[in-house]
């Protein structure tokens, strides 16, 4: 596996995102079969894990650290906390300090460790001074709990507050072919400050595996309920895009998901996408990827195509919070 660096911390080309071990895409694997697919995720040389606390509400963060324990000093493990609660219940830095210190502890006791090389914030709370939340990190850093921080789905003014008071690591936000929201500013501004850039959802929930089927009917807690790319009006409107990347995975020899990941790893070299699976084969295809270089003309190419074809669905934070209302 190729390794890359955010900001100086250096990980696997590609990462493994965790979450879908707990939650988030119908019914979790058992922990035996978790704990076995995190240890193929290792072996196929992957170094760079990332969980939350919310992931079933720390199970996963618990899974992470006992599947990783005998393997800790070999690999870099992020999380992430989440702070929804209205500035006034945080308005002094020592009642900030001491609300992130709690969550961070925790979090530690659940991986079964004494630091996290890279602590996210899950997203930028607006009622809390992101300069507020950067300190805090700083004196973190300071302390060993944590190497670096991050912060998700940010804005570029909110990345340059924080980067000023405390540098950052890396930015996580979703980032694929068929979600390129965050290319036009975000990204340079990274590539401008040197902070390493994380996709989730890199294979847009799967969609970009070329394997999801339009009669498919998603039930229970699974996030596809609520992801409008996933509507069957949607998936079929944007059979034009799957039609482009099968064709050129067909000309490499590659799968739709490979040329998916290696398009977006040519694009910048600071870019660790975190695909996450829980089919060992799909693992081993996802990570496969980080060996599919595409030359300057094959990326040109794609990206002529992609310039032609419109993207029908997406996303977003407020779609996945109506799941929990859905029966």
């Amino acid at each position: 596996m190729k390794k890359r660096k955010l900001n100086g911390l250096e990980v696997s080309a590609i990462g493994y995102g965790c979450m879908g071990l707990s939650m988030g895409y119908g019914t979790a694997p058992d922990k035996d079969e978790a704990i076995r697919l995190i240890h193929r995720v290792y072996d196929l040389g992957c170094t760079f894990f990332d969980t939350a606390e919310l992931y079933g509400m720390g199970a996963n963060e618990q899974l992470v650290g006992e599947a990783l324990k005998d393997r800790r000093d070999k690999v870099v493990i992020a999380t992430k906390f989440l702070l929804t609660e209205k500035g006034t219940e945080y308005n002094t830095t020592g009642r900030l300090m001491q609300g992130l210190r709690s969550r961070l502890e925790n979090s530690l006791k659940r991986l079964d460790t004494d630091h996290v090389a890279l602590y996210y914030q899950h997203r930028v709370n607006k009622d809390i001074p992101v300069e507020d939340i950067a300190y805090c990190m700083g004196e973190f850093i300071k302390e060993g709990k944590i190497a670096g921080w991050g912060q998700s789905q940010a804005t570029v003014e909110e990345i340059r507050r924080a980067h000023a008071i405390t540098p950052l690591t890396a930015i996580q936000s979703e980032y694929s072919i068929m979600e390129r929201t965050f290319e036009k500013d975000v990204l340079p501004v990274c590539e401008a400050l040197g902070i390493g850039f994380v996709p989730f959802s890199p294979l847009a929930n799967g969609f970009l595996s070329g394997k999801v089927n339009p009669e498919t009917n998603y039930t229970g807690m699974d996030a596809r309920r609520v992801i409008t790319r996933f509507d069957k009006d949607n998936m079929l409107a944007n059979q034009p895009l799957l039609d482009v990347i099968r064709q050129f995975a067909t000309a490499r020899h590659a799968t739709p998901a490979q040329i998916s990941l290696a398009w977006m790893l040519h694009k910048k070299d600071f870019i660790v996408p975190i695909p996450g699976s829980r089919n060992a084969e799909r693992i081993e295809e996802n990570l496969d990827a980080a060996a599919v270089t595409l030359t300057d003309a094959e990326y040109t190419a794609i990206e002529a195509e992609l310039a032609k074809i419109e993207v029908h669905g997406n996303r977003t934070d407020e779609d996945i919070a109506r799941l929990r209302s859905l029966k």
